[in-house]
Parts: C-alpha cells; sequence; structure tokens
C-alpha cells in the first residue's frame, strides 16, 4: 500500500503540534490493508489550509466554505473478499483540513488526533464507494469506520508503528 501525504497546510493544533502525517499515513496503510485491497494500491492524501479546502469544496462540491475532509475516488476500487481479490489501482485523492477539523473537535469534545484518524477513515471509507446518504447506508458505513477505528487503537498502529511514510 503506497499512500503519498503532501503536507501543504502549515497547521499548528492550540499545543504548538504540527499534524503528524506519519500517523496518518500509517492508518491509511491500515485501513486499505483491512479493507484487503490489493498491495500495490496507491493513494495520496493531502494536507491543506482553508482557503483551499474552500476552493475544492466549491469548485468540486459545489457547497460554500471549508470542510473538514473531501475524496475523490479514481479508479473505483472496490474492498476484497475470500471470494474475490481486490484489483490494484489508484484509489484516489483525500484532502484533510486540520484547521476546520481542529474547531469540529474542539465542538464535539474530541482530541484533534482522535477526530484526524476518524476523518482519514472516512474519507477512505468514501474513496471505496461508501456513503451515508441513506439510513442504511449511513449505518453500515459508521459501523464499519467505527470498527476500523477500534482495531486501530486496540494494536494496529502497533503493527504499523515502524511502516514507512511517503509524504513530502
Amino acid at each position: 500500500m503506497n499512500v503519498d501525504v503532501l503536507d501543504e497546510s502549515s497547521y499548528l493544533d492550540p499545543d504548538g503540534a504540527a499534524v503528524d502525517v506519519a500517523r496518518l499515513t500509517r492508518l491509511a496503510q491500515f485501513v486499505m490493508e483491512e479493507m484487503r485491497l490489493a498491495p500495490a494500491t496507491e493513494m495520496t492524501m493531502i494536507v491543506v489550509d482553508p482557503p483551499t479546502m474552500t476552493e475544492y469544496n466549491e469548485k468540486w462540491m459545489d457547497k460554500k466554505g471549508p470542510t473538514d475532509v473531501l475524496s475523490f475516488p479514481m479508479d473505483e476500487l472496490r474492498p476484497g473478499t475470500d471470494e474475490l481479490e481486490a484489483e490494484e489501482g489508484y484509489l484516489g485523492d483525500m484532502v484533510l483540513c486540520p484547521e476546520v477539523a481542529q474547531k469540529d473537535a474542539e465542538s464535539e469534545g474530541l482530541v484533534l488526533r482522535d477526530h484526524l484518524e476518524l476523518l482519514t477513515t472516512h474519507g477512505i471509507l468514501h474513496l471505496l464507494g461508501y456513503d451515508h446518504a441513506e439510513p442504511e447506508e449511513h449505518q453500515e458505513m459508521f459501523a464499519l469506520q467505527d470498527e476500523l477505528l477500534r482495531r486501530w487503537r486496540d494494536g494496529g498502529s502497533d503493527r504499523h508503528a515502524s511502516a514507512g511514510a511517503g509524504s513530502r
């Protein structure tokens, strides 16, 4: 699994810490593995500031202002199953805005790192074709998201601690 990270944001959280792109890279690789994607699958994660996210959100989603995460699927890859191996290809691009995520995290009583992990997992599920527009879709996607995060926090992060980050 190859995850290229482009950190175009100079955002520092209220404690002065930068976004841990190496950890988010490992999480993305973990989620891709858990979803049984082909080993040669690639994706890009771009970390941006609010003006850049506003531009993306308005241009591609026809919505005003910045948002926390956007996903742009490319090769329409789907998870592998016991019966079917996943195809290789380019999963897509995911754009994160930590400054918007910080505001959301604060309003929900969350820590930024945990919220960025949730958004990363959420964004990858969107790249895989999951959605939450309908109640059944919402239930399926959010249950899967919660399960992936539980596994990550119950040892998946340790398993990927030595994985190399492809950040630039």
